[in-house]
């Protein structure tokens, strides 16, 4: 088999010279790129040959799978496969997996941030002492005693209504499916209305699908206080970012902490969410930990 890294994905040199070494005493062969490529013509040139490849959040349609007559496997080193054709992939006999379970800590970690920094005004405030200056009687939240709710009880969602309980807050959950995990650690199973209307903080964990795709609407968003945020670790599309910018800026929504967009960062300079109040922005870093990608490599080899 010929088994194609079309990215590094923090493997180094020196373990991918392992690796292949292992692999080539198997009968197979090993090429991991050095770097990241994403348009059609070079990930075409690197998979036309290829087995088995290894990609992470890189798009791959039709388009270029069409060209890879020989592929029977798409290891992807990511949690969501939003970014591939799994019609494709299933009419074609093309196995997928993913690296689920990676990034659980990472991401729950980051969505604790978020919470802490809309909060604090962390970011704002540090922007403002390196001008000069003072607390200017501001004055922040605590977590303690917030009733917060987690849309989507997924791994990450868990992991991090457990570290929420660990803060002291009151936890509630909605999920397409009951889990007894949930309700094993007292977290009141609600409908997505509830959780909007009662909520402090709303914290997103659910995939993006075709179901979840604007999930929450101007309609829900409608239902929330207005001294709820909004925390997004999830996928962009799961909110209407219009409307998400709207209620920010109107005062129907105190804050939000975003990590993931319509599409993946540079964002456009007018973009919406770049001019709504307190609302605190990062490039897609909730699975960036040097910590998750070793793991996503060991889940990666785990699957060759």
């Amino acid at each position: 088999m010929k088994i194609v890294s079309v990215e590094p994905i923090g493997i180094s040199e020196e373990r991918a010279a392992n690796i292949a070494h292992e692999l080539a005493a198997k009968g197979h062969e090993f090429i991991c790129y050095r770097d990241r490529k994403e348009d059609a013509a070079t990930l075409i040139e690197r998979m036309k040959d290829a087995d088995e490849v290894i990609v992470s959040n890189i798009k791959i349609g039709s388009d270029i799978l069409s060209q890879c007559p020989k592929l029977k496997k798409l290891n992807v080193a990511f949690t969501g496969l939003d970014h591939i054709d799994l019609a494709y992939c299933h009419e074609h006999g093309i196995e997928v997996v993913n690296a689920s379970g990676y990034a659980t800590e990472g991401v729950a970690e980051l969505a604790i941030g978020l919470m802490l920094d809309v909060y604090r005004r962390i970011t704002a405030l540090d922007a403002d002492t390196r001008k000069g200056g003072t607390r200017n009687n501001f004055l922040g939240h605590e977590l303690r005693g917030k009733r917060v709710g987690i849309v989507g009880t997924g791994a990450i969602g868990i992991r991090t209504a457990r570290l929420l309980q660990c803060f002291g807050c009151k936890v509630i959950a909605y999920s397409r499916s009951q889990r007894q995990e949930v309700l094993d650690m007292g977290i009141p199973d609600v409908s997505l209305e509830q959780l909007m209307q009662e909520a402090d903080i709303i914290s997103l964990h659910t995939p993006l699908t075709a179901e979840t795709h604007h999930l929450i609407s101007r309609e829900l968003l409608a239902l929330c206080k207005p001294t709820a945020i909004l925390i997004n670790t999830a996928r962009g599309n799961v909110v209407d970012i219009d409307a998400l910018a709207e209620a920010l800026t109107e005062g129907r929504l105190a804050g939000a902490g975003i990590d993931v967009f319509e599409k993946e960062p540079p964002l456009a300079t007018d973009h919406p969410l770049l001019r709504a109040p307190n609302c605190v922005v990062a490039p897609h870093v909730g699975y960036a930990t040097r910590e998750a990608f070793d793991d996503r490599i060991d889940i990666v080899l785990s699957h060759i």
